[in-house]
């Protein structure tokens, strides 16, 4: 039987004269619902592949039919399936899958227990190039610094701001966000919650005071917790001070993934 896409003309596939190679094409910022580790979040798109010198262009709508398909359900082990998915119906030799959307823990405050969420913001991401797949996921999480100056130099008090420490993981299946969190804000002045009680806020004050350290001190601090986990191949650590007695951020970074593979 025939159906009518069979009598309609495929303008995408047409011969392009102009012999030029397009790197990645595809679809942007699609907003979607989709899975990850049990958790039910909405997260924007990105999907795209190569495309041969000689196509005029790609067929968009192929990638909105592949999250259509069946309920959307990502994770860390899943990212090369999808890719693999996405290059088989685009009919490419290279693909690209990347998903931004907020992450939540549920959190309890260190001497009152009350609990509450606090969220991260991600970015999951799989290349598909000569055959292989690779995964990253980018997380920032908020911290706060004390700075050791500020406590030695006065004679009461110390400035203290929050900060956003920027995480790059390149990773395989058993990698867990959650412990990467976890190992983020261990390394900080102190960690954040979403809720305070007044012995809480007190406990959290004092742990600042009793644990200065520079931009510098804490993304050494991080990129050593990060070679020590097995799931994790390379990283990059990028942290961003808010300065609370400046105009400007103090910002530091440690970075031993290639410029390539991001």
């Amino acid at each position: 039987m025939i159906q009518i896409d069979d009598l309609i003309k495929d303008v995408q596939s047409r011969f392009d004269a102009r012999n030029i190679a397009v790197n990645r094409v595809g679809i942007r910022r699609l907003r979607h619902p989709f899975s990850f580790e049990n958790q039910n979040v909405v997260g924007y798109f990105d999907m795209l592949v190569n495309l041969p010198e000689n196509i005029k262009g790609t067929h968009m709508s192929r990638f909105v039919e592949i999250l259509n398909e069946q309920p959307t359900v990502l994770s860390i082990a899943a990212i090369p399936l999808w890719l693999e998915k996405i290059v088989s119906r685009l009919q490419a030799d290279n693909g690209f899958l990347q998903v931004q959307f907020p992450y939540f823990l549920k959190k309890a405050a260190p001497i009152s227990n009350t609990s509450g969420w606090m969220d991260y913001d991600i970015n999951l991401r799989g290349i598909f190039e000569k055959g292989c797949a690779k995964t990253y996921i980018t997380v920032v999480v908020p911290v706060t610094s004390l700075c050791p100056c500020s406590k030695e130099i006065a004679d009461y008090g110390a400035h203290n701001q929050r900060s956003h420490v920027t995480v790059t993981v390149c990773v395989l299946p058993g990698f867990s966000l959650e412990d990467l969190i976890k190992c983020v804000e261990s390394t900080a002045t102190c960690e954040l919650y979403s809720i305070l009680k007044r012995a809480d806020e007190k406990a959290v004050t004092e742990r600042a005071y009793d644990n200065p350290k520079f931009v510098e001190d804490m993304v050494r601090d991080i990129a050593t917790l990060l070679k020590t986990l097995p799931t994790i191949k390379g990283y990059k650590v990028s942290i961003e001070n808010f300065e609370s007695i400046h105009n400007h951020s103090a910002y530091a970074e440690i970075d031993n993934l290639s410029a390539k593979t991001i």
